[in-house]
């Protein structure tokens, strides 16, 4: 039987959690590693790797980005709180995510404060991925070359550029770094992803479905669940011009090697 590992869904947002994890293993999904965004998300994941055992759940603890602060530039949580959490779960914790920087947003875009806070988060997060050894999972849209420049100043041993669509020149520096970049099921039309994963060699890729999230799919559009992987799956072989299960058993062995899992 095909199996096939998600590396990045944020599963506690799924409307119908049973059900689409009943269709993610019937659809061959072995593993998903669940991403938290904050407190509240990384409580929810715990609880849901004790109920559900198809497919394994394994969390990834942390604070996104667009979580550090508002559009009015106020806290959207305690952040101590959310890190005194991390420190405390830590051996249930598979990852390290999902963290990073992102100056796309509005009132992050041109405010230096709001960057830092940004940094400030991101940092602690790198801090606990090497003081504990876990891989790190990184959102780093906008904010591509701050994210690495801070990843390689950190001396984190494994870190994962995820739904990778930045610049080129950027992406050849990850990949001799030795870390790891992701693509969604945008790679089926996105001209960004598509062109990084184009040059990004498959040894370092994995693929997810950043559920619940809307993709295309012609002139219709889906909202993702962990089932999707598949359609990553196969328009990343697309993409590449080899064979589906050449690329699946390359992202399989990836996304064990990253994860120890």
């Amino acid at each position: 039987m095909m199996t096939i590992i998600d590396t990045h869904a944020h599963i506690d947002q799924l409307e119908d959690l049973p059900g689409a994890l009943l269709r993610a293993h019937e659809a061959g999904v072995s593993d998903i590693v669940a991403m938290s965004v904050d407190l509240d998300s990384m409580q929810k994941l715990l609880a849901i790797k004790d109920q559900y055992h198809k497919p394994k759940i394994h969390p990834a603890l942390g604070v996104h980005p667009g979580m550090v602060s508002d559009s009015s530039g106020k806290a959207c949580l305690h952040p101590d709180l959310a890190y005194d959490f991390m420190r405390a779960n830590i051996s249930k914790a598979s990852a390290i995510g999902e963290t990073g920087l992102d100056y796309w947003y509005k009132w992050v875009r041109k405010d230096m404060p709001e960057r830092q806070k940004q940094k400030d988060s991101f940092g602690f997060h790198l801090s606990v991925a090497r003081e504990f050894d876990l891989p790190i999972v990184i959102h780093s849209r906008g904010a591509w070359r701050d994210c690495f420049s801070m990843t390689i100043e950190s001396k984190v041993k494994r870190a994962l550029f995820h739904w990778y669509s930045g610049p080129v020149d950027i992406l050849g520096q990850i990949i001799d770094a030795g870390f790891y970049v992701s693509t969604s099921p945008s790679v089926a039309y996105s001209p960004e992803s598509q062109k990084a994963m184009a040059q990004a060699p498959l040894e370092r890729v994995l693929i997810e479905t950043d559920s619940p999230v809307h993709y295309k799919d012609g002139d219709a559009s889906y909202m993702a669940e962990p089932k999707d992987v598949i359609r990553t799956w196969k328009a990343l072989a697309r993409l590449k011009n080899l064979d589906e299960q050449e690329v699946l058993d390359q992202v399989n062995t990836n996304a064990k090697t990253f994860f120890a899992i």
